[in-house]
């Protein structure tokens, strides 16, 4: 064995790199996320998970209570309200999104042009090739 000892070591102290995809940012921050919130009762976990019986009522959480009707509910805000808070929201979105770099922009707008000025050429052609077919045919 030729290999060094402590090169397995040096190579896993590296820093990651910087990762380039949105998945992959997703994921380099799901995976830095603790499994499990640290605020959780521990007493909660030990909570046997068998039903009560018929007499017994529910008295911890919010479990065994009815649904809250919809009637209690106040109106849809107002058209404007609406259409203020779906900007806001637009706007939030937004900056979420990675934008193109000025070179990455140079490069996509080049690719369209010339995928335009080819299927321009083959659409010309074939519409100059029909085109005189059908006159030699029907001319």
């Amino acid at each position: 064995m030729s290999e060094e000892p402590g090169k397995d070591r040096e190579e896993d102290k590296k820093p990651q790199s910087r990762p380039v995809t949105a998945a992959a940012r997703r994921e380099r921050r799901a995976s830095a996320r603790p499994a499990a919130r640290k605020d959780a009762a521990p007493a909660a976990k030990a909570k046997p998970k068998s039903k009560p019986a018929d007499g017994e009522a529910l008295t911890e959480g919010k479990k065994g209570r009815a649904t809250p009707s919809r009637d209690g509910k106040e109106k849809r805000a107002g058209v404007f309200a609406r259409l203020f808070r779906f900007l806001k929201e637009v706007v939030a979105e937004l900056r979420k999104v990675i934008w193109p770099t000025r070179k990455q922009m140079i490069t996509y707008t080049a690719v369209v042009l010339v995928f335009l000025a080819v299927m321009v050429a083959i659409i010309a052609g074939l519409d100059l090739g029909i085109g005189k077919g059908v006159q030699s045919i029907f001319g």
